[in-house]
């Protein structure tokens, strides 16, 4: 049987436990999944005690991505070099930190190499972002509320040229946008957007859509949704968490289905 959890703080707004279920049951196995309120205080002990009984894996969601690579065990090559991690796999007792975010945004983020790339946020997703942008593009303008957070976002970046920008900057003229910031945070951003042709990935997904979202599809431009983005990393999620092959195009769909059914009830 298999037996996970999504943890994080505030956590009660999560559909992750839809999904996997989800996938459980197309998939023909047992298992449980369950949301778990953890902060990062409370986070450390809480793996101490998951050592001890029979986890297969933990999805990460804030704050806890940058901790995770604390108490993990092994970290991806890709997770180090980001510095986040939103996946926790137990392997025989090994427990390996991963960040399924930036194998999502490899395949969310299709973009010509010379295109022009925003990103609106400094945290873990932002690296995870930006990190999956290295090969693609040469250059990436990312919105920041300080400078604090440019070191660890060029590292992630590689070979892709960071230029930081004040979170008021014009993001209009941009083929693509990547918003990675709390509810809220983009709301000035919204109430000034007056023209847009690029596409927007928002990363949020609960309660949808973000002011952001609807001023950018208000402007007949296209918006991937955050739950877009939420299916397509835990595809990654249930292939480590239950060892097992499935067709992903077909899995996808499902879950999609499941979690817009979920989020509109």
């Amino acid at each position: 049987m298999i037996k996970c959890a999504v943890l994080g703080s505030p956590i009660s707004h999560s559909l992750s436990p839809i999904l996997h279920r989800k996938a459980y049951e197309i998939l023909g196995i047992e298992g449980s999944y369950e949301a778990i309120e953890k902060d990062e205080q409370a986070f450390p002990s809480f793996m101490t005690s998951a050592r001890k009984e029979n986890w297969n894996g933990f999805s990460l969601t804030m704050p806890l991505k940058e901790v995770a690579l604390k108490v993990a065990d092994e970290i991806d090559p890709t997770a180090l070099k980001i510095a986040s991690a939103n996946t926790l796999i137990n392997n025989s007792g090994v427990w390996r930190a991963i960040s399924t975010d930036y194998l999502a945004f490899r395949k969310l983020i299709d973009v010509a190499h010379g295109s022009k790339v925003a990103i609106i946020g400094g945290g873990g997703t932002a690296r995870a972002a930006v990190g999956a942008l290295d090969g693609k593009v040469g250059a990436v303008d990312i919105l920041l509320r300080s400078s604090q957070r440019l070191d660890a976002l060029k590292l992630a970046a590689g070979s892709v040229k960071i230029t930081p920008l004040d979170m008021s900057a014009d993001i209009s003229k941009y083929d693509f946008v990547i918003s990675t910031v709390p509810r809220g945070a983009t709301d000035q951003i919204a109430e000034n957007l007056d023209d847009v042709s690029g596409t927007l990935l928002e990363c949020l997904y609960a309660p949808w859509p973000t002011n952001l979202a609807a001023a950018w599809a208000g402007l007949n431009s296209q918006v991937i949704s955050g739950l877009d983005l939420l299916v397509e990393q835990g595809l990654h999620q249930i292939s480590f968490m239950t060892k097992l092959d499935f067709d992903y195009s077909q899995m996808r769909k499902s879950l999609l289905v499941a979690g817009i059914e979920a989020a509109n009830r």
